[in-house]
């Protein structure tokens, strides 16, 4: 059976993993048969923590190809672990959050006004 997991990398302390399409009955870090991307649960800054190449984990998995239990759940949250926010996208959502708290705090200084007025 093809199965697809984590080839553990890295150094000592330091792992990395590689998401690899391999048969169930090889060793965990021996040999694969494609590379579908990587996940550093190490990653800082603006490093990169996960990676799959979409399309083909959709290929080896229409060719029947199982995910184990770790690989389906990093693919499963994906959207949460990937790339950091670039400075613009950053920007852009404080910028949205200000204009929110403003529209709110406009909102309660009407309703307070209101109040005092009554």
């Amino acid at each position: 059976m093809v199965v697809i997991r984590l080839a553990r990398g890295g150094s000592k302390k330091r792992p990395f993993y590689n998401v690899v399409v391999t048969d169930s009955r090889m060793r965990r870090d021996s040999h694969s048969i494609e590379r579908l991307g990587y996940y550093n649960p190490v990653a800082a800054g603006a490093d990169v923590r996960l990676h799959f190449e979409e399309d083909r984990v959709n290929y080896w998995l229409s060719k029947g190809a199982q995910m184990s239990d770790t690989v389906a759940r990093l693919f499963k949250n994906r959207v949460a672990l990937a790339a950091p926010e670039s400075a613009e996208e950053k920007a852009a959502t404080a910028a949205k959050n200000a204009a929110k708290k403003a529209a709110a705090q406009a909102a309660a200084d009407a309703k307070n006004a209101e109040e005092a007025a009554a």
